[in-house]
């Protein structure tokens, strides 16, 4: 991280200085997590910055009670104990599954929290009241955005296609990048499928499952009786040996018995949560995919893994109430088969619980667009925010 900080420091200051002779010079650096060094450029050029929080405003309220309000310690040494519960000024009552899993001690990702301490100490290091743009909306998070007065927290979100949000512009329907390569047929599958009768299941870009979790899953999908997307990515050499082979293969010696279902290596996940035939997402609640799905307006069931995911899931099952989180067995510490079958049959069947959820879910989607329509609470502070940017730099 420190060459990746010296070399684009470099870079950065060379581009500010070259743009600084052209007819419209930088007048505000947006930057994102773990490149704080992007704020001491600016300071060095006399012009303002911006974080853009691309989790949500009560993860990040979390981590400044951590780094900034003293809570490290007290929130480190109870960090493992389950029944711990902690309560921030403005944000709900926290267990230690719904925290950031950077806090256990253990985690083989302290390097990360360090860059997220060195963020921290970025933003305060700079005194004035700073801007950290969040990919929220002000209806979703209103406490959580107001909860911390040293900082200038504004939703500006949910960022993701115009055509899948405010459908202004139909041709935007993606990220401008696919991580892996897409194939469409999934897409003339669903169009066979009854409205809301599609589970949905995807763990993002960087979860790996381990073999049984996955063998889990798959009896889990097949006890629920109902038609599936599941997208389950080749090997592509993140594990050791033959450890991902044999996960894959797992899933791939069940496809007999998964006649309900189709398996793709990828999709477009916008594209398929906006899709009528999609009754449940079975997520692993990353920041991202928990927004397609409140866009979306699909009720999802939360299966967190990691990072900020746990506390994703708290708010998704007991703030917005538009899902169901897994429970966990103790102990062999997987999700076991039967448990995902009740999750999804809560979530899809016609039980008073699912019915309340789909409200939710329908609920939130109409929020969601209201937020970036004109006159939205998003766009006006996204309006604000560069009025602002336009005052200070001239």
């Amino acid at each position: 991280m420190s060459e990746i900080k010296r070399r684009g420091s470099e870079s950065l200051s060379e581009k500010v200085l070259a743009l600084a002779e052209e007819p419209r010079p930088v007048s505000c650096l947006v930057y994102t997590l773990l490149l704080p060094w992007v704020a001491e450029v600016a300071r060095e050029h006399s012009i303002p910055s911006a974080l853009l929080w691309i989790q949500p405003a009560t993860v990040f309220d979390i981590y400044y009670y951590y780094f900034v309000e003293g809570y490290k310690d007290v929130l480190s040494n109870n960090i493992d104990d389950p029944s711990y519960s902690v309560k921030f000024p403005g944000l709900p009552t926290l267990t230690s599954p719904d925290l950031p899993s950077f806090f256990v001690a253990s985690s083989a990702f302290s390097v990360i929290l360090e860059c997220f301490q060195e963020q921290f100490d970025e933003l305060v290091r700079e005194g004035t009241k700073q801007w950290v743009l969040v990919n929220t909306f002000d209806a979703l998070e209103f406490d959580a955005l107001r909860a911390i007065e040293k900082f200038n927290l504004i939703g500006v979100g949910p960022l993701l296609p115009s055509a899948f949000l405010d459908g202004k512009d139909p041709s935007d329907t993606c990220f401008g990048v696919d991580l892996f390569s897409v194939t469409k047929d999934y897409v003339e599958w669903l169009n066979t499928k009854e409205k809301s009768s599609v589970v949905y299941i995807s763990f993002g870009s960087l979860t790996v499952l381990e073999k049984w979790q996955m063998e889990e899953i798959a009896h889990g999908l097949i006890e629920s009786g109902r038609p599936f997307l599941w997208v389950v990515r080749k090997p592509d050499g993140r594990l050791k040996g033959s450890e991902e082979d044999e996960i894959y293969q797992a899933v791939d010696n069940l496809k007999e018995k998964m006649k309900e279902g189709v398996i793709v290596p990828w999709c477009s996940q916008v594209e398929v949560l906006g899709h009528p035939s999609i009754g449940c997402f079975v997520t692993h609640c990353g920041w991202n995919s928990t927004l397609e799905s409140l866009v979306g307006g699909v009720p999802v069931v939360a299966f967190p893994q990691w990072t900020e995911q746990g506390t994703n899931a708290k708010l998704i099952q007991d703030v917005w109430k538009t899902g169901v989180r897994v429970r966990v067995n103790e102990k062999e510490k997987i999700v076991k088969s039967e448990e995902l079958k009740n999750c999804i049959e809560v979530v899809m069947g016609g039980c008073e619980r699912g019915e309340e959820l789909r409200k939710n879910a329908k609920k939130w989607k109409d929020l969601a667009k209201e937020a970036v329509e004109e006159g939205g609470s998003s766009e006006k502070n996204l309006q604000m925010f560069l009025d602002e940017v336009q005052h200070e730099y001239s």
